[in-house]
């Protein structure tokens, strides 16, 4: 199952990224595609981006709301808002651990070896702050002369963004040297903190920092696919605990919104079929492996 998940996100880079022809036109694509939202963290000035960043786009719509009020323009993204919404009560976390391209990037340093170390549960309501304060707050209510704020999570947080964007940019155009300031320097160091701290620690950003984990973490316990537990198979032998990459206990926290659904706990640590797969109320993987009975 592992192997299979590493697939989909793999395809799902692709999906995102579909725009090969930007060695060539040396720009971002601006196509018809990119009114799609991407259901994980994408930056929209990818290069290869096909599709939209849903942070940024809240974003977008938020620090543009006073000057659309003061103008009489009456801008409302419900297409922005529905998408989002409807990702995060269909699937919640589980594109965390199958659909974004940021934390395969993390999986992947994380296989490096090296020393590992857990991550504080404190610090996973970080990410919450991120969102209020970052994504919300500050977009809507510090603006400028002209009633407008600014995308403060893309321009002064996001490493996706300049993993993804900022880097690849600056290759193909290099007039844009000319440009670069503190905040780009800023931006690369977090980048590097968080590439190390990827290496060290199982995907530190998801867990401590990123807005949309957040967002759809909201959505976990009633969301429409999510991992069930059968407690009357669990034996509580603690298994799922050692393989979670969130660092999460299933058995005692199933609704968890940490929990990315990667199936770890399910394919390769329950031996007695207490955690299954579930769709609207019904369960449709009870028996993935071979199991014992409870004794």
């Amino acid at each position: 199952m592992e192997s299979v998940r590493t697939w989909v996100q793999i395809i799902w880079i692709f999906l995102v990224n579909g725009f090969w022809g930007f060695p060539v036109t040396k720009n971002i694509y601006q196509g018809p595609l990119k009114v799609i939202c991407s259901p994980g963290l994408n930056c929209y000035s990818c290069p290869a981006a096909t599709t939209y960043c849903p942070l940024g786009s809240l974003q977008q719509l938020l620090l543009g709301i006073r000057f659309s009020l003061e103008t009489g323009s009456y801008y409302v993204g419900t297409f922005v808002v529905g998408s989002v919404g409807l990702l995060g009560a269909t699937f919640g976390r589980f594109i965390c651990g199958w659909a974004c391209p940021f934390g395969l990037i993390q999986e992947l340093l994380n296989k490096i070896p090296s020393p590992k170390y857990s991550i504080p549960p404190v610090l996973n309501w970080f990410k919450y702050g991120f969102l209020v304060l970052f994504v919300v707050l500050f977009p809507l209510l510090i603006v400028d002369e002209f009633g407008l704020g600014s995308p403060w999570f893309c321009k002064y947080i996001c490493p996706a963004g300049t993993l993804e964007a900022g880097i690849p940019m600056l290759l193909l155009q290099p007039d844009l040297k000319s440009t670069i300031g503190w905040l780009y320097f800023n931006k690369i160091v977090i980048v590097i903190g968080y590439v190390i701290w990827s290496v060290l620690s199982s995907r530190p950003f998801c867990r401590t920092t990123c807005p949309l984990g957040a967002f759809y973490g909201l959505f976990n316990r009633h969301r429409l696919i999510k991992l069930k537990l059968n407690e009357e198979n669990c034996t509580q032998c603690g298994a799922c605990h050692e393989v979670c990459p969130m660092e999460i206990r299933f058995n005692e926290t199933p609704d968890s919104a940490e929990c990315i659904s990667c199936m770890k706990c399910m394919t390769k640590a329950c031996s007695y079929g207490a955690i299954s797969v579930e769709i609207a109320g019904y369960s449709l993987v009870d028996n993935v492996i071979p199991h014992r009975k409870k004794t």
